[in-house]
């Protein structure tokens, strides 16, 4: 029997990194995951373990090369953005991967800001928000004040889904979509890297831009495969949708960020939107993408967490509750959620007193209104004045009965689609490559959908 060709991916989330092999149908063939390991910076704050993840990534590699019944004809990586590793001449990196939740200077962000512009019109030139450590450009900007003497042994500044095409093909490289996700480097009206970068000295420790389908020949030993050089992985999770609707819609990708993506809205932000974490994706092809975040997937599990003590249950339970339309009647009639809802970046939940709820589903079913509740004004930003009557859900919540059901009753004018498809973010970057290695035309049945519809406080067909 010959071996299946196959295309491997690396899918490194914040939490988990993955390896998957797709063959020439993008069906998943093989699937290993692995947590990350923390370590910390030289400020004692907690980051990724470099040094951990290139191991693993050989490791992994070599495993999968053993394995007899596939042949790895290309590989590709998918991973979060405001990442930066600086390689040094030697190939290695100088410094650790930074947290994006590490606090960022007051007193440098100032500076910075009132050099450039001022906080309102760099964010709308650079589609970038004001968001410390989150804009990886000043990350850079901040190595550069704070640590000179490192700065100027830095060779490349890779973003993370490069750095790890860099460990396997030795050359480095920089791609769209990891520059245009809230870097504050790329200047969204010329088009080209933001004056700052070449005033400061960044220009030079960053490599030559390549296309998001551009591939190497791999140094690993190996059957002459091809390697490309990564996506950020939001940009690679909108690649399918893109491949296979006309109409426009939005992506609503789910994951520890829900990220409301709009490719069909070519409105230039304004300043509030800004103010209210809208920004401006890169998609593969170069084109922006209008785009809202909240942080509630980390809410959601923190949250849990925090029921399932209370309750004494365990978080395991809450990956599969049926939605009870029955419970939401009740909570809405409640003196709690006749409350005017105030706007932020966190939900309503965190301040509720669980003692007031029955038991835990009823706490579960509260706590995902109030997401819903965050979730609606944040996918409105990328919404308002455009044509659009589709969303799309894909992510961990695409699974989450309770929470389709609730977004399907908070928009009823849509069409709301819990997208089915086998890990989106890495089949992004798998089809990105699929002239560089598959033999087969791309499929056209890559995403499953299921309708929610908002009748009866909501139910799927």
């Amino acid at each position: 029997m010959s071996a299946i060709p196959v295309i491997a991916i690396f899918d490194v989330g914040k939490t988990n990194k993955k390896l998957l092999l797709f063959d020439e149908n993008y069906n998943i063939v093989y699937e290993k995951s692995a947590p990350f390991l923390d370590t910390v910076d030289e400020d004692g704050f907690p980051c990724e373990n470099i040094e951990s993840l290139r191991l693993s990534v050989f490791d992994s590699l070599s495993e999968v090369f053993r394995l007899k019944e596939f042949q790895i004809k290309a590989i590709n990586f998918s991973a979060y953005g405001a990442s930066f590793i600086y390689v040094g001449t030697d190939g290695k990196p100088v410094r650790p991967l930074y947290n994006y939740l590490k606090p960022y200077p007051e007193a440098l962000s100032k500076e910075f800001y009132l050099n450039y512009g001022g906080e309102d019109q760099f964010s709308i030139d650079t589609a970038s928000p004001v968001l410390g450590s989150l804009n990886s450009g000043l990350q850079l900007y901040r190595l550069k004040k704070e640590q000179p003497e490192i700065f100027a042994t830095i060779k490349s500044a890779l973003h993370l889904p490069q750095y790890l095409s860099f460990l396997l093909t030795g050359q480095p490289y920089s791609e769209l979509t990891s520059i245009g996700c809230h870097t504050g480097m790329w200047d969204f009206k010329k088009n080209r890297y933001h004056e700052w970068i070449q005033h400061e000295g960044i220009s030079i420790k960053l490599p030559p831009i390549a296309a998001a389908n551009k591939v190497c020949q791999g140094l690993f030993p190996g059957n002459g495969y091809k390697v490309g050089v990564g996506l950020h992985d939001s940009s690679a999770a909108l690649v399918p949708y893109l491949l296979n609707f006309t109409e426009p819609f939005i992506l609503i990708s789910t994951g520890t960020w829900c990220i409301s993506l709009n490719p069909f809205n070519q409105k230039a932000l304004t300043a509030a939107e800004l103010k209210s974490d809208c920004l401006c994706y890169l998609q593969y092809e170069g084109k922006p993408v209008k785009a809202s975040r909240v942080f509630s997937g980390f809410e959601h599990d923190q949250q849990v967490k925090r029921i399932a003590a209370h309750f004494g249950t365990d978080v395991i339970k809450y990956r599969n509750i049926n939605f009870d339309p029955k419970i939401i009647q009740t909570l809405k009639s409640s003196k709690a959620n006749q409350l005017p809802y105030i706007a932020g970046k966190e939900s309503a939940f965190g301040n509720r007193e669980l003692s007031a709820f029955k038991n835990d589903v009823e706490a579960y079913h509260q706590l995902i209104m109030d997401l819903i509740d965050l979730q609606v004004t944040s996918t409105n930003l990328v919404l308002e004045g455009t044509h659009t009557r589709r969303i799309f859900v894909d992510g961990g919540f695409s699974k989450n009965k309770v929470y389709m059901n609730l977004l399907a009753i908070a928009f009823p004018e849509m069409e709301i689609f819990a997208a089915s498809m086998a890990q989106s973010t890495s089949l992004g970057a798998a089809i990105t490559l699929h002239k560089s290695w598959n033999r087969k035309p791309l499929p056209s049945n890559l995403i499953e959908l299921n309708y929610y519809v908002s009748t009866d406080f909501g139910s799927s067909k």
